[in-house]
């Protein structure tokens, strides 16, 4: 069995039925997801090659505030969406009973993980060095290449051709300027 299969098994529709105990589940998500990917991991690449990047006190602490507090907030709006909407969680065992088309996801196809993503690059803006920069390119790269190769099949497969006309509507990570007639 391949990564990609056994990623792909593991990707379950909840079964939950309180919303409340949705946003219980997604919080835990949020507490572990952000404590290892947004805190952890870079603080250990910040402490491994130091090496610092020339920028600006102001503009460092405006660019990573901004990236991280719009990466909070989108992701929280998120997790409504996917709990009153979507009938899940940003968990793979956990997923949503429901393709959700609606808020963020009608911008682009992946608002949670750009979401993550924003803050991974605001903590790596906060720290400026090398460490923490090239591991949020690798996180990043990591992360598109387990949408493309992951998320999307297994999403084709469960919702179908309703998933295929989202994808062809709606971006997987740019936002359109103009909305689409």
């Amino acid at each position: 069995m391949t990564v990609r299969e056994a990623l792909q098994r593991a990707i379950r529709p909840s079964t939950t039925r309180s919303t409340g105990a949705l946003w219980a589940k997604s919080l835990l998500n949020a507490a572990l997801f952000f404590g290892i990917f947004m805190l952890a991991l870079p603080g250990l690449a910040d402490r491994d090659l130091p090496m610092g990047i020339p920028l600006p006190r102001s503009l460092r602490t405006w660019l990573a505030g901004a990236f991280a507090l719009l990466g909070i907030a989108a992701w929280l709006a998120c997790l409504d969406a996917f709990s009153r909407h979507g009938r899940g969680t940003p968990l793979p065992a956990d997923a949503p009973r429901r393709l959700v088309t609606t808020g963020l996801f009608g911008r682009i196809r992946n608002p949670i993980m750009a979401a993550e993503l924003a803050v991974i690059w605001g903590v790596a803006l906060h720290l400026t060095s090398l460490g923490a920069a090239l591991y949020a390119v690798a996180i990043t790269s990591l992360a598109h290449a387990l949408v493309v190769h992951v998320e999307e099949p297994e999403l084709r497969r469960r919702f179908g051709r309703s998933y295929d006309e989202y994808c062809r509507s709606v971006p997987r990570w740019l936002p359109r300027l103009r909305r689409q007639r």
